[in-house]
């Protein structure tokens, strides 16, 4: 089953339980997807390769993060607790984030592949570890570790 496959049914499942929350949130989450569709559409069908949808959704839980963190700034719980709710909604549809182990284990392989000496090659080691990593880690996390491992 595909992930437009998956939404559809929850979003049946949703809309059949009355859970506004969840229905909404998965709602957007067709919206997004079906907006990235339309976007590399050329002259008549596209659809969304498992790469793309990984980094629509990737790009709405970054939203939701930064909204989180917004609010609970501004002192507004109760938003940041609906943005909260819409996370662990898109976080369902996302791949299983990998272990700080295994971003530690790649990095020291692309640095290793690259030939990176200091923090100058920091730009070349995160692009092969964005891509390697992408949609299972944080970019944030993948930048921490490899300035951790680049000498300086």
């Amino acid at each position: 089953m595909g992930l437009k496959d998956k939404i559809d049914a929850d979003l049946k499942a949703s809309l059949k339980s009355g859970n506004k929350d969840r229905l909404n949130t998965i709602r957007s989450i067709r919206a997004a997807l079906l907006e990235k569709e339309v976007s590399i559409r050329v002259g008549g069908t596209a659809s969304l390769s498992e790469e793309q949808e990984t980094e629509v959704l990737v790009s709405l839980a970054k939203k939701r993060r930064d909204a989180i963190e917004q609010f609970t700034a501004g002192n507004r719980p109760d938003l940041a607790e609906t943005e909260q709710t819409e996370l662990r909604v898109i976080e369902e549809y996302l791949p299983e984030p990998v272990s700080d182990e295994v971003i530690v284990e790649t990095i020291r392989n692309i640095i290793a592949k690259t030939g990176a000496s200091s923090m100058k090659d920091m730009g070349r080691v995160m692009g092969e570890a964005m891509k390697a990593l992408k949609g299972k880690a944080d970019g944030g996390k993948v930048q921490q570790v490899v300035k951790s491992l680049l000498p300086a």
